[in-house]
């Protein structure tokens, strides 16, 4: 099986993190000084928050990084629910089933037991450890008080990396207790080389042309650059690699459900709409503005009238608006395509 390229060429430490000088230096500055606090990495989507959190925890602990570094996801915990907890091995233990029907706490409660557990366990080799916490908007608001209440309590052994790519969605209080840090995409000149350097080491023969419609169709977006390299590199089969192909690529990797349920959306057929969206949140893990993101491409690409794309994408940016205070992105999704057509 072939391995990720995004995984394989991903940054294993902090210097050789692309682009983003000011946030990989102020990183260094806080390693080096040995007094970390709490932080807040926003940003978009893909832009190295993730990567920066573990080429720290690498710089900070060496070898026994993995050990003093926990992940979470909140979209998992909050968007997928039960079904996703009981499907993750580390939480067992805690729930002592693996049945979601036969777990009677809400996801909140189990949150908070968990968030606590892995807090209140001291690092054996360190002063303390490090808590990351992925789309960190996906909390509730009784989650992030939560979650503030427990920062504050395991100050002295834990510090917590919170990632968003909505710094808005988080509390007050929450936000006031990290030091908040800027990720963005990187620029092409800085992208160019890193591809170049992928092409190499995978021996890609590669036009300029073509490495010309990577950069432009991943506009700064690294994890999509390289992405999209390899899947044209599987239809390549050894060729020179094509303008042609990277279109033809990136039609092959757009997503079957978005089409699917722009179809569903236009057709009126609310019960298959509401089916895709929730195989695309549960299964592929995908947020309410990535769903939304993908379906204005694929409206774009639809052949529908001028018109009838204007129209539709005004109701995608009013439900994209909403997104940003609703509580639940599914019901927004929903109320997106019961009134589409």
């Amino acid at each position: 099986m072939q391995d990720l390229w995004t995984l394989k060429y991903r940054a294993g430490t902090l210097k050789e993190i692309l682009g983003n000088e000011h946030a990989v230096a102020t990183l260094s500055e806080l390693a080096q000084s040995g007094n970390l606090p709490h932080l807040i990495l926003y940003g978009p989507e893909n832009s190295g928050k993730t990567t920066a959190s573990l080429a720290l925890a690498r710089q900070l602990y060496g070898t026994t990084w993995k050990n003093n570094f926990a992940y979470f996801n909140a979209s998992d915990f909050f968007d997928q629910g039960k079904r996703y907890l009981v499907r993750d091995k580390r939480f067992v233990r805690l729930l002592g089933t693996d049945d979601p029907k036969k777990i009677y706490k809400s996801v909140i409660d189990i949150f908070k037991e968990i968030i606590n557990e892995y807090a209140g366990m001291a690092s054996l080799d360190s002063d303390y450890k490090l808590i990351y916490i992925d789309n960190a908007e996906s909390l509730n608001s009784d989650a992030q008080h939560a979650l503030r209440r427990i920062m504050e309590k395991y100050s002295a052994t834990c510090r917590f990396i919170l990632s968003t790519t909505k710094p808005s969605r988080l509390i007050a209080p929450l936000r006031s207790r990290g030091l908040q840090i800027f990720f963005t995409y990187v620029p092409d000149s800085v992208l160019k080389a890193h591809l170049e350097k992928v092409s190499c080491a995978e021996e890609l023969q590669l036009s300029e042309s073509a490495l010309d419609a990577i950069l432009y169709f991943a506009k700064g977006n690294v994890a999509k650059a390289v992405q999209t390299l390899q899947l044209i590199s599987l239809l390549a089969q050894g060729s020179v690699i094509t303008e042609e192909m990277v279109y033809e690529a990136i039609l092959k990797g757009r997503d079957e459900n978005i089409d699917n349920l722009l179809s569903a959306a236009l057709a009126g057929d609310f019960s298959r709409g509401r089916q895709l969206i929730d195989e695309m949140i549960v299964e592929k893990g995908l947020s309410g503005v990535e769903i939304l993101e993908r379906l204005s491409d694929a409206l774009a690409d639809s052949g529908e009238t001028d018109a009838d794309i204007a129209r539709l994408v005004v109701k995608i940016s009013e439900t994209d608006a909403r997104l940003k205070d609703a509580a639940n992105d599914r019901i927004q999704l929903e109320k997106l395509i019961s009134d589409f057509s």
